[in-house]
């Protein structure tokens, strides 16, 4: 019986076969990774046509439509050539899907958060709740979201820590980079200090920063007097800015206030940054 499988396994025609199957699934193996290169090339430049087109879209939406169709490619891709492989080395893929069907149905009540991670992901982009690199906060994460996929959502925050949450337990949502923030300054002033000709001098000053500062989208105002004590006057100072630019423009808006009391010799001190 040994000598018998021996014959078989040196046999020239045995090798003829396992060289072929061999050669088989590495052609289909490279030609899955040309198909996916050039899938993922013809989606960007689709995106990229449509982002020079006269018709206005969303780049928040499509560089998150972007990711996602590519990982969709690639995990279709994947698939067909795991199928591929399998037929190409005589595995019985019928069989296999028919045990895995059975398998699956007897997983299927186990994977019901799975069901709703995918679904829930597909309302999140098409509903355009967030896209890859706004801001938002979700429960008590808050950053950059750096990537939408199926199921999770990934956002990194200011200090680098990269959080991965199932889409399913998204269930709020603070978006932080649709609307225009505001930027918010308080200026100090002895309580006997010339008010009227700070905030004078200061919105004099105010205006000329819109053209200094693309992300001011609207002139910043001296709202007047934000809070009195016995010693002093809170006086507040304003801009509006372009989504997630108010803690930039505060800065500027800081330094440009110190500067101008310097140079107009008043009696007053920007409050720090809270």
């Amino acid at each position: 019986m040994l000598e018998g499988f021996m014959d078989k396994f040196f046999a020239e025609e045995t090798w003829l076969i396992i060289g072929e199957s061999l050669l088989q699934v590495l052609l289909i193996f490279v030609l899955s990774r040309i198909v996916i290169k050039v899938g993922k090339g013809i989606i960007s430049k689709f995106f990229l046509i449509r982002a020079n087109s006269p018709i206005r879209v969303s780049e928040r939406r499509d560089a998150t439509l972007l990711r996602l169709l590519k990982n969709i490619l690639t995990y279709t891709v994947n698939f067909i050539t795991i199928i591929m492989i399998l037929e190409a080395v005589n595995i019985e893929v019928k069989a296999l899907l028919a045990g895995a069907g059975i398998i699956g149905l007897a997983v299927g009540f186990g994977a019901q958060s799975l069901v709703k991670d995918v679904i829930m992901g597909f309302f999140i982009i098409f509903e355009d709740q967030f896209s890859v690199g706004d801001q938002i906060k979700i429960k008590d994460y808050e950053g950059e979201v750096m990537e939408i996929g199926l199921r999770t959502t990934k956002i990194k925050s200011s200090i680098g820590q990269l959080f991965v949450i199932p889409n399913g337990s998204i269930l709020e949502v603070t978006n932080f980079s649709i609307l225009n923030s505001v930027a918010v300054v308080d200026l100090t002033l002895p309580y006997d200090g010339d008010i009227e000709r700070a905030e004078k001098t200061i919105s004099h000053m105010l205006e000329s920063l819109p053209t200094k500062y693309e992300d001011i989208v609207k002139m910043p105002q001296v709202l007047g007097i934000q809070s009195l004590s016995p010693n002093d006057v809170v006086l507040r100072i304003t801009a509006e800015t372009a989504p997630m630019r108010h803690y930039f423009i505060g800065r500027v808006l800081r330094k440009e206030i110190k500067n101008c009391i310097d140079e107009n010799h008043l009696k007053a001190t920007v409050q720090e940054e809270s």
